[in-house]
């Protein structure tokens, strides 16, 4: 499969090093950055959280250098899951695919539920206030900046609606231009560089003390543990940076071009999530942020800009709503390539006879991501995608490791440099993050990955494209 994947590439290659650098910002830069920076604050780091930052960038740095070879192997567009069915065999490409729901399912599900805290805030701003019972989770407190405490909750109505519209957008084939693209990514860096701008001159260093709190005798609570746990859980706001990987075949010289893109976009954005952090608890005491999904704009309101606050809610209201989107296609294009392989029923590859678009599985989705997002607190979702997504990038450093050894021969556009110590190193920095989530996590994680292996032993070997062709 691997030899032929590599003929016919038909991609033009039109991208520069600077292309692929505004690719992976416009594609990091979203919901992590201005929803679960303040639980990570509040929870696990303080104002270290900056520290949490660098920490996860570098996990992504080399997990971002072997994603990059495997989009030089395989020219066809794909994610993990394409290019470890490719390489290493159905079996490692199912748990791959299996575990991509947390990353992209529960992650539209995380930005839901953040979304709607951030429709709250607007809504509260011109005096709009929605029943508490349909606004939150029974296992949630939302607090808004104005000191609002909404709980007693029994379903979170406005993220399971922006899920269902997106949804049924989807199904409609709907696809956003590159033109819109560019201007919301310009909207995502201008609302980070206003934020820093302007609230830089309102910090009180008093927020600052003690800039590492003292650990409180639980591994996940504060002092250096604490930083890494917090670390984990940001995480979540470097997902999408292997978007750069996947433009390996569209790079004018992928194996200066890739690198470049993948390091150079990192740096910038760790650089700006850094300052970002460091402001926002700057102009808020980082207890503050505890139960608080919104925190750019409880830390916002410090500095007396209400007009431009309303403003910035917007941009953000709008940012969610295109990195929703892009997850749900991703999610329903990886359940549409298993099906597609017999790995999955033919359902989940049944396309509309009108819109050519995999419907039943946007459907599918519909359903099973608004009830995470109607259900389930933030920083469980959170938690969920992080760990989900960093096993993954464990197993392709792993993938890229195995195949150096085993398949030397490869065509490669790109080469992860001083392999094995780059897959190592992505392989130990990401379980470092994995074990410093909460154990609840890991619990969810097996959970998880069990009920896949069941529906794989139950249904996809048996049915499998590998398997009739034996």
């Amino acid at each position: 499969m691997l030899e032929s994947s590599g003929e016919g590439n038909q991609l033009k290659r039109s991208l520069s090093s600077t292309s692929l650098i505004a690719l992976g910002i416009g594609a990091i830069i979203g919901a992590g950055l201005f929803s679960l920076t303040g639980i990570a604050a509040a929870e696990h780091a303080g104002p270290a959280v900056t520290i949490s930052f660098i920490l996860a960038a570098v996990g992504c740095g080399f997990a971002g250098l072997c994603y990059a070879e495997f989009a030089s192997m395989i020219p066809i567009a794909g994610s993990a899951y394409t290019y470890s069915y490719a390489t290493m065999g159905e079996f490692v490409a199912w748990i791959i695919g299996w575990d991509l729901v947390l990353e992209y399912a529960l992650g539209a599900a995380t930005v839901s539920v953040s979304w709607s805290r951030y429709l709250l805030e607007f809504l509260s701003s011109f005096g709009i206030h929605l029943p508490a019972q349909l606004v939150c989770s029974p296992y949630e407190v939302v607090k808004l900046s104005d000191g609002t405490i909404i709980d007693n909750g029994i379903v979170n109505l406005p993220a399971i609606l922006i899920i269902w519209v997106l949804s049924l957008l989807l199904i409609r084939g709907t696809q956003g231009s590159a033109f819109l693209n560019n201007i919301l990514v310009c909207v995502k860096v201008a609302v980070v560089l206003i934020f820093i701008a302007l609230g830089w001159s309102h910090i009180d260093p008093q927020n600052y003390v003690p800039y590492i709190p003292a650990n409180t005798g639980n591994y996940e609570n504060f002092g250096w543990s604490g930083i890494a746990t917090g670390a984990a859980v940001v995480f979540f706001a470097f997902i999408g940076f292997d978007a750069v990987s996947t433009a390996a075949q569209e790079a004018k010289n992928p194996q200066k071009g890739m690198p470049i893109g993948i390091l150079g976009s990192l740096v910038i954005c760790t650089l700006l999530y850094v300052l970002f952090a460091h402001v926002m608890t700057g102009l808020v005491k980082y207890t503050e942020f505890a139960n608080d999904a919104k925190p750019a704009a409880t830390a916002f309101a410090k500095t007396g800009y209400d007009t431009l606050q309303t403003g910035l809610i917007i941009a953000i209201l709008a940012g969610y709503t295109s990195v929703m989107l892009v997850m749900l296609l991703g999610q329903s294009r990886v359940f549409y390539s298993m099906s597609r392989d017999g790995l999955l029923p033919k359902f989940f590859s049944a396309v509309h006879p009108k819109f050519s678009t995999p419907w039943k599985t946007n459907l599918f989705f519909m359903i099973f991501v608004s009830l995470f997002s109607g259900l389930v607190p933030v920083s469980d979702l959170g938690h969920m995608v992080s760990i989900g997504t960093l096993f993954a990038f464990c197993l392709v450093c792993v993938g890229v490791w195995m195949l150096r050894v085993k398949r030397p021969d490869l065509k490669r556009s790109f080469r992860t440099p001083l392999v094995p110590f780059v897959p190592i190193m992505g392989i130990v920095v990401c379980l470092y993050l994995m074990y410093s989530l909460p154990v609840e996590s890991w619990y969810r994680l097996a959970i998880w990955l069990a009920l896949g292996l069941a529906v794989y032993f139950g249904y996809g070997k048996k049915n499998s494209k590998l398997s009739n062709e034996g």
